[in-house]
């Protein structure tokens, strides 16, 4: 039986510059660049899609060209839109991120401004719909208070991705202040979850994050794999060989998927990670933030 996932958070057309040679800053680089279909959860959802869930995505989309081809893309790719809006007022998002020669990222702007309609009273409205699901994933482009009321009120297990350093602090503050701080799972990268706890050290941050109502944490930690923390376990899993990098974007928000894709498949933390680790490696290995053929090397 297909498992029904809501993912909500930002949807972007993504400009992504790669690098012939070594960078040289205020100068005009040789590379190439290639437009695609990004932003995390919208990521998320069509890795969801192609390993056979049923999803549907809560965005908001900007009432410009961007945000037609990516309402488009969407429906191509079998993914419920309807509960997301389209706002004549906002631009659609936009994701630019420049990579070395290597694919490894230098640098990255992210215009999510969009999504900023995506408030409690928005998710309110949605709240019965989203209930629904087997499994509820957003991003932080949503703001830490929309974040608080997913915390609040949704009945299913909830997953996180912490987006950036900056995005990532929404989470702790939402924990903060919720009345019952709990969050079944929260998925960050080594700086994020740095920056966001203040420790040195990812079993030490992972910890602090335990204590701030987490129940299941995952550092991934870049070419040495991923850190698995519960309040019971830990487990440090080492990155699967990725011998053709073409490109790490989106890599972390396979990831997630992957994991999702492993909880309905029946598997428990930890072991959902290999699933996880698997997905971010068929992401490398493609020169878009969704490698197509992942139903392929998961399935």
């Amino acid at each position: 039986m297909q498992n029904i996932i809501t993912v909500i958070g930002g949807a972007n057309i993504d400009l992504s510059a790669t690098l012939f040679d070594s960078f040289i800053a205020a100068d005009s680089n040789p590379g190439k660049v290639d437009i695609g279909y990004g932003g995390v959860a919208r990521n998320i959802a069509h890795n969801l899609a192609l390993l056979g869930n049923r999803v549907q995505l809560l965005t908001a989309f900007g009432g410009d060209l961007f945000g037609k081809l990516l309402q488009d893309h969407c429906k191509q790719q079998g993914i419920d839109i309807r509960l997301s809006v389209s706002v004549d007022t906002k631009r659609s998002g936009t994701y630019l991120c420049i990579n070395n020669h290597s694919g490894e990222m230098i640098a990255a702007v992210a215009d999510t401004e969009a999504v900023s309609v995506i408030t409690p009273e928005w998710l309110e409205r949605r709240i019965g719909d989203i209930n629904r699901s087997d499994y509820v994933v957003a991003d932080t482009n949503i703001s830490e208070s929309a974040i608080r009321y997913l915390m609040e009120n949704t009945t299913v297990p909830l997953l996180i991705d912490g987006v950036s350093t900056t995005k990532s602090h929404r989470v702790v503050n939402a924990l903060a202040k919720t009345k019952l701080p709990y969050l079944h799972t929260l998925k960050l990268n080594l700086k994020e979850a740095v920056a966001v706890t203040g420790e040195a050290t990812y079993p030490l941050a992972a910890q602090r994050l335990i204590d701030l109502g987490v129940a299941h944490i995952y550092i991934t930690l870049g070419s040495e794999g991923v850190y698995c923390r519960s309040a019971a376990e830990e487990w440090l899993y080492p990155a699967l060989p990725a011998t053709d990098v073409v490109n790490t974007n989106g890599a972390g928000d396979a990831f997630l998927a992957g994991v999702v894709y492993a909880l309905g498949k029946g598997l428990h933390f930890p072991e959902t990670a290999q699933y996880g680790l698997m997905a971010a490696r068929a992401t490398l290995m493609s020169s878009k933030p969704v490698n197509p053929d992942i139903t392929n090397i998961l399935l």
